[in-house]
């Protein structure tokens, strides 16, 4: 396996940076594509309202499956390091409490998200005339979700295996999966929201069943191993405390969805939470080769920390820092020269379109600050410090744009929720460069 993994020791960072990351970007954008076109189909087959449930609806799935992203992100760390040590036995050990904990972890939350989906979608912000269409999307979609967290945990663990292109498949087969039922069972079986419920469900298996494929093929050389699937505290101790940086920036997340919705609903009703739907999108679909360097920089940070091999650790984050912000400002651009074309896409909605072009400006205006941000705080998931990593990453969700969020629109309204974006991203971004810096200085001294 070490033969595998070796060359994020060895190749050259900016040729091994892309060779990480441009498969990562592939798979984030084709599962952006994904739920833009959900949005897309059920905007224009069904419905505003229909892009308000999606809205609703989807952070609730997340929050349960990031269980799984959370044990994948934290374990592939444990791995990559593990891998760089030559310890291949732990990697192995890992990998099995990784199983054991997503499957049981994610049945429990989805029951319990099926005896109180009610009260969940309430919370939520299923108000007013969202509740019917949400509940209809939710209790289908619930069924898909496990798989969807077994995918997630396996993705993160397939590049740190040395598999990009593999982890990249498993976005990418559930996302023409779901693109192609949609149009099956919404456009022509006219089956409304049970029937985008019904294709997000089966591409979550397909994503999920793939990953398990995978393990089980003699693509990997890390299999799945019953023998390995007992938990080991000293082991489930380390998953958590890293893995808890993400499923905790998740619930972060997921609070602020709430209050989002609540904020929107009260301001300006049921018409903006669908442009935050909108919003949300575009954030996901044009920001995806930033995040692609993100997910491409996590094993080659690991492998040659747990390698001990500071300085290429200290290139590779100012490769990734550099690839990521050119690519932000590109990103920018478009969105400040094409905000009406691109709000076009998703709705016909002439009261849509008229508030969701100005809304998507004033979201996106600090966009080319944000890789520095993300960079920071993976680099000290990447290394395995807990602590610095989970501050990091809640930094722009939790400490500064859910305040803002409460805040700015008592003096501006909805545009006040806009503004909280870009504030919370400059001050964020500021805090982890400040903190970064001395860190790294501190470790070369």
């Amino acid at each position: 396996m070490n033969k595998i993994a070796n060359e994020l020791g060895t190749e050259k960072i900016s040729k091994l940076l892309l060779k990480q990351a441009i498969p990562a970007s592939i798979g984030i954008l084709v599962m952006s594509l994904n739920m833009i076109v959900d949005t897309i189909f059920v905007g224009q087959w069904i419905g505003v309202m229909a892009i308000a449930a999606v809205t609703v609806v989807l952070p609730i799935a997340f929050l349960i499956s990031s269980i799984g992203m959370g044990i994948g992100i934290g374990g592939s760390s444990i791995i990559s390091r593990a891998l760089g040590a030559d310890k291949t036995e732990k990697a192995f050990l890992v990998f099995g409490n990784q199983i054991t904990l997503t499957v049981a972890l994610s049945v429990t939350f989805v029951i319990l998200g099926v005896f109180f989906g009610q009260p969940i979608l309430q919370l939520f912000g299923a108000n007013g005339d969202i509740m019917t269409p949400a509940a209809d999307y939710f209790y289908v979609i619930i069924w898909g979700v496990p798989f969807l967290a077994f995918a997630m945990m396996g993705n993160p663990v397939i590049r740190a295996v040395g598999k990009p292109n593999y982890a990249m498949m498993t976005m990418i087969y559930p996302a023409f999966a779901n693109i192609i039922l949609d149009v099956v069972f919404i456009k022509f079986l006219n089956l409304g929201m049970y029937g985008a419920g019904l294709a997000t469900t089966i591409s979550y298996a397909v994503s999920g069943l793939f990953v398990l494929w995978f393990f089980l093929s003699k693509r990997s050389d890390l299999k799945i191993m019953p023998k390995y699937f007992k938990i080991k505290l000293s082991i489930l101790k380390e998953i958590i405390a890293l893995g808890g940086v993400t499923i905790v920036r998740q619930g972060t997340i997921s609070i602020l969805v709430i209050i989002l919705n609540f904020t929107l609903f009260k301001y300006g009703g049921e018409v903006s939470i669908a442009v935050y739907g909108i919003i949300n999108r575009v954030m996901m679909f044009s920001l995806f080769p930033v995040l692609g360097v993100t997910q491409g920089f996590l094993p080659i940070a690991g492998y040659n920390y747990g390698a001990n091999n500071t300085e290429r650790v200290y290139q590779t984050i100012k490769t990734a820092v550099l690839f990521g912000t050119v690519i932000a400002t590109v990103i920018f651009i478009g969105i400040m020269l094409f905000p009406t074309q691109i709000a076009a896409i998703f709705t016909k909605d002439t009261e849509l379109l008229a508030i969701t072009p100005d809304a998507l400006v004033i979201a996106f205006l600090a966009t080319p600050v944000i890789t520095a941000q993300l960079i920071g705080s993976a680099y000290f998931q990447a290394i395995g410090k807990a602590l610095p990593a989970l501050l990091l990453t809640l930094l722009k969700q939790g400490f500064f744009l859910i305040p803002l969020v409460f805040i700015l629109p008592c003096f501006y309204g909805v545009t006040g929720v806009w503004m909280a974006f870009p504030i919370a991203d400059v001050l964020s971004t500021a805090i982890t460069v400040i903190y970064l810096r001395r860190n790294l200085a501190k470790n070369r001294d």
